[in-house]
């Protein structure tokens, strides 16, 4: 049965939070943290260290840092720790010795930590590995700040319609979503027009096609406002990564590609719009820094006090917008294209762009092919009759699979035209 606490878009139920759905806050709240030595769980566990004893942790993974994660399991206390290489469980056992904290390693000790009882879960474990972590904890009912892309562009209906039916609610983490989740506040459901998206338009966004085509790795790396790990910092200069986020908020959100735009905003300043029918625009602002929206969730259904440096908008002097041009940035197009196809097409879309960036940064692929790949793996998946509504996590990580695999066949024709 679902939580009369989900959201309701016509037909279409969602596990964000309502407005008026703000549970009394229950401290110290335990808190699990997936994927805590990469750069989104750097930030989480910053906000934990300020927050002293508002604040128990009851697991912490990671993928490979061994030391990295005993270090923040002896720091915090932890209840339990994983790491997801299996190769890797002697390491971690002999680093917590004498510490009473259990520990575990592989696929299944990932899994353990998310199901075990903190009331509020980060999903920050990156790729399509993330998503059986994500699903324990919403299985159980949890509050969950979400900062996996993959959970809701490779299995988006399924992992929101499992959120609904157990009563989980999900906290968007990205600065985006996080954005459009705070300004939905201000007006009801029914009233939403449209949300709007903002992207820097990344290193790339004055340059020609025939620049970009060429652009090299230390090129795509440089971002002018944001500090970010390598495959993120080369989709948002190829404008893959702002595809993947109109994904996400369809599936967050419950709209229909024609209720998302996306807007070039190069300062970063002004995160997510939400049009409302009265033609209202609200927006959230605040300086590119990830510890905002985590702290948000962190907080929520309260605001606890981030790191942040305050906002001066009379320093910053103006804000400039501009449309998005997808004829330079074709991956954006795709991204519109993968959602409106459905039935595991966004799952193909993000599979074959990893393929393609991996490639990228091996030096196989110029840039401009990136996206070429992507389209010739959605083209030549959906002409084969692949597309299926999917239905549970390995049915997800099965087209994962497999869609990487065609993109990697493909990949020797896109690298020779390019040539």
């Amino acid at each position: 049965m679902a939580s009369p606490e989900v959201l309701w878009f016509g037909d279409t139920m969602s596990a964000v939070p309502l407005k008026n759905d703000k549970p009394a806050a229950r401290h110290p709240r335990s808190v699990t943290v997936l994927g805590a030595t990469g750069s989104i769980g750097d930030s989480t566990m910053d906000l934990l260290r300020s927050g002293g004893e508002r604040y128990r942790v009851e697991a912490l993974t990671a993928h490979s840092n061994v030391q990295g994660l005993a270090k923040l399991a002896r720091e915090f206390n932890a209840g339990f720790a994983a790491i997801a290489d299996p190769q890797r469980y002697d390491e971690l056992k002999d680093a917590l010795a004498g510490t009473g904290i259990a520990c575990g390693a592989g696929e299944s000790a990932i899994i353990e930590a998310a199901a075990r009882p903190a009331d509020w879960l980060m999903a920050a474990v990156s790729g399509a590995a993330g998503l059986k972590p994500a699903l324990a904890a919403v299985d159980r009912g949890a509050t969950i700040a979400l900062a996996n892309k993959e959970c809701l562009v490779c299995a988006g209906d399924m992992f929101m319609q499992r959120a609904v039916q157990a009563g989980a609610r999900i906290l968007p983490a990205d600065s985006e979503h996080n954005a459009l989740f705070q300004a939905l506040s201000s007006g009801n459901r029914d009233e939403l027009t449209r949300v709007i998206i903002t992207a820097s338009g990344g290193p790339f966004r004055t340059w020609s096609a025939a620049d970009i085509e060429q652009a090299t790795l230390a090129q795509a790396l440089k971002h002018p406002n944001w500090s970010m790990g390598q495959k993120i910092t080369i989709d948002s200069a190829s404008m893959m990564n702002k595809g993947l986020e109109v994904i996400e908020a369809a599936y967050l959100f419950a709209l229909e590609p024609d209720q998302i735009d996306v807007l070039v905003h190069p300062q970063s300043i002004v995160h997510g719009l939400v049009e409302f029918s009265d033609r209202s625009v609200v927006a959230q602002l605040g300086a590119p820094d990830m510890r905002t929206p985590i702290a948000h969730c962190l907080g929520w259904p309260d605001r606890i006090a981030g790191p942040a440096a305050p906002l001066d908008l009379a320093k910053i002097g103006q804000l400039t917008f501009e449309a998005p041009d997808f004829a330079r940035f074709p991956g954006l197009r795709l991204a519109f294209e993968a959602l409106r196809t459905g039935r595991g097409a966004t799952t193909v879309f993000n599979a074959a762009n990893e393929v393609a960036v991996a490639a990228f940064i091996a030096q196989k692929i110029r840039f401009g092919a990136i996206a070429r790949l992507v389209e010739a793996t959605l083209e030549k998946w959906v002409r084969a009759g692949n597309l299926a509504p999917l239905t549970s996590a390995d049915e997800a990580i099965a087209v994962d699979h497999k869609a990487r695999n065609l993109a990697a066949a493909l990949l020797p024709e896109i690298a020779l035209k390019a040539s």
